[in-house]
């Protein structure tokens, strides 16, 4: 086994000659031909076997307005499915936002194909699916194919999906591009980009100046949507609105290729796998970096008119493929680096249809380059996190014992509130534990930064290990972390811990644990005979410290609207804790005699018993 990885160039040369090799291409450009040549027809389904084809038809009318196509739109949900919105985000990042034109134009056609992909997908003898489309349909199938994503993830479907585009724009920014990577669902997009066609750089220009090349660009875009025929309207723009249309693209995206100063900013971001084709052959790259540069410099070699006319060249592409990647490999033979590594560049630069440029070739190796996986294999960084977990297990040991140590003492404050008020003169013991909480912090949170770095396996958190672990981590020591906020005060300046201070991390974990309940199908609600050695609910002391202030504004408050509020949400967590207790969902320290939950539980029988309408408190603390 081998820690780097010798020569990726090749590798993704010997991807694209693979799946070249594959019915894969053929089948679902010829279904892609029936979509654009039916009238009236969105889409189409073709099954073979076990696989179902579906392909969406490019030509459309524009949904909505002349603005829609200028312009972004938030994606929340799609197709009614939540998704995106629960996937935690940095603070500072971006909402994910995509084209609003074509959204609009998904969400048009969404009610006459949902039905029959449901049950499509619900059918016994389906083992995978295909979607796909060219040009716009292109980015139909790519919107469709995260909705059925999301709706097979909800289901714990094992069914496979995968979505191949040709010549489909661009459809979403930076943060819609590195959403799709956290899902993993990156390998789940092949989209097919041949050398001059302008279509998918389209977008590389600025959508929101109205300068005429913009006009140009929309005309053009409108013609592609609407017409059957394609190459007669194409004609129909003049060969210097087609230069105009040429040099706006070619400009800005030398101009976003740039290093340093000189840069501009790219509103839209490729994302998924760009499986370029040429007549030389093909290649497959997933490094934005780079996709961005190669569309670049293949676009360079193009002119305006066949910038245009390429855009109806798929079929010739995907039928010579097979064919020139033998004869590829043959020519190879007769002139072979020494370097292993020098030949998979060499290969992956004469499969991109560039090598015959010779201003072109320098640029493309370091692009190339830049997207070598330096350092350990996914695998390998895998099994080195297993050991530094072994590592680290004892920092989790001593917290644990600091656990034991506090349940036991006389003053019945508890595990939580024993860390909260140690203040500035805390023990040997205090400090010990708060560096083993910051050690332990760093830790899970390198682990996150690698799986998004894409430096760990696409399922590293589906690992039972992992997931367990990391629930047992949160459950343990986020009790902690509360104790810290609370206990310096910070909910006085940045507000209460649930809404501010809670670490991203948390928020992962605790979807982690939420997917596995998801994909075992059960929840762990085994009933309890003793009281749990964690409290289940790992935010429960924050929500203690909420319901406190809520008791003080209370005592307070005049306004009579804001009073019958605040009593509900008191009530509400009265109810959620007494079903923890009952259930043995908590530790028996949030049952001392001085524990915040304790200490507010008096306060509220104090602050009711003044009112002779309200019922007692129907509190009653279990034997334990």
């Amino acid at each position: 086994m081998f820690s780097n990885e010798v020569s990726p160039f090749e590798s993704r040369e010997m991807l694209a000659t693979f799946v070249s090799s594959t019915p894969l291409l053929p089948d679902s450009w010829r279904l892609c031909t029936q979509a654009n040549a039916t009238p009236f027809r969105s889409f189409l389904v073709h099954r073979v076997a076990s696989a179902v084809y579906v392909a969406f038809s490019g030509v459309h009318t524009a949904a909505g307005s002349d603005s829609s196509w200028r312009s972004l739109a938030p994606l929340h949900t799609i197709g009614g499915l939540p998704l995106f919105a629960s996937r935690p985000t940095r603070e500072g990042e971006d909402p994910v936002m995509v084209h609003a034109g074509m959204l609009n134009l998904f969400f048009s056609l969404f009610d006459s194909f949902q039905n029959q992909l449901l049950e499509i997908v619900g059918n016994k003898d389906t083992k995978s699916v295909v979607i796909t489309g060219h040009s716009i349909g292109g980015a139909t199938a790519s919107l469709c194919t995260l909705w059925l994503l999301s709706y097979l993830q909800s289901i714990s479907s094992s069914v496979s999906i995968l979505c191949i585009t040709y010549g489909a724009p661009l459809l979403g920014n930076e943060s819609f591009y590195k959403t799709i990577s956290k899902e993993r669902w990156g390998g789940n997009f092949c989209h097919v980009v041949s050398k001059h066609d302008i279509m998918p750089r389209l977008l590389f220009a600025p959508i929101t100046s109205l300068t005429t090349q913009l006009n140009y660009l929309l005309q053009f875009w409108h013609l592609s949507m609407t017409s059957p025929d394609f190459g007669k309207l194409a004609n129909q723009i003049s060969d210097k609105e087609k230069a105009k249309l040429f040099t706006a693209v070619m400009d800005y995206l030398e101009a976003a290729t740039q290093e340093g100063e000189t840069s501009v900013p790219i509103l839209f971001h490729p994302f998924g796998n760009y499986f370029f084709v040429s007549e030389e052959g093909a290649v497959c790259v997933d490094s934005p970096a780079a996709i961005i540069k190669l569309m670049h410099l293949m676009l360079a070699t193009s002119s305006p008119a066949s910038s245009i006319e390429d855009h109806l060249k798929y079929g010739d592409y995907v039928n010579k493929m097979s064919s020139q990647a033998l004869y590829q490999r043959n020519s190879m033979q007769r002139n072979i680096p020494d370097s292993s590594y020098e030949a998979g560049l060499q290969l992956a630069i004469q499969s991109s249809g560039i090598a015959n440029q010779e201003s072109a070739i320098i640029s493309a190796k370091e692009c190339l380059k830049t997207t070598r996986r330096m350092g350990p294999s996914p695998t390998l960084n895998a099994a080195s996190l297993a050991v530094s977990l072994s590592k680290v297990v004892p920092y989790r040991a001593q917290i644990e014992w600091y656990k034991t140590w506090c349940d036991e003492q006389d003053d019945q404050m508890g595990y939580y509130d024993s860390f909260k008020s140690r203040g500035s003169s805390s023990s040997k013991r205090d400090m010990k534990v708060n560096i083993n909480r910051c050690k332990l912090a760093r830790f899970w949170n390198n682990i996150i930064d690698m799986l998004e770095r894409g430096e760990l396996p696409h399922d590293f958190d589906k690992r039972a290990k992992w997931v367990n672990t990391s629930h047992f981590y949160k459950l343990l020591v986020e009790p902690l972390d509360i104790a810290e906020y609370y206990g310096k005060g910070m909910h006085i300046t940045k507000g209460h811990y649930m809404q501010h201070g809670r670490e991203r991390r948390y928020e992962i974990f605790d979807r982690w644990w939420k997917d596995k309940t998801v994909s075992t199908g059960r929840e762990e609600n085994k009933e309890r005979s003793k009281f749990a050695s964690l409290t289940q609910d790992s935010c429960f002391w924050a929500r203690v410290e909420e319901a406190r202030d809520w008791l003080n504004c209370v005592r307070s408050e005049r306004d009579t609207n804001k009073l019958a509020l605040l009593w509900d949400k008191i009530e509400n967590f009265e109810k959620y804790a007494i079903n923890l207790i009952e259930n043995k969902e908590v530790s028996s320290d949030v049952l001392f005699k001085n524990s915040s939950y304790s200490i507010w539980v008096g306060d509220l029988r104090e602050l009711r018993q003044p009112k002779a309408k309200v019922q007692r408190l129907p509190h009653q603390f279990p034997v334990f």
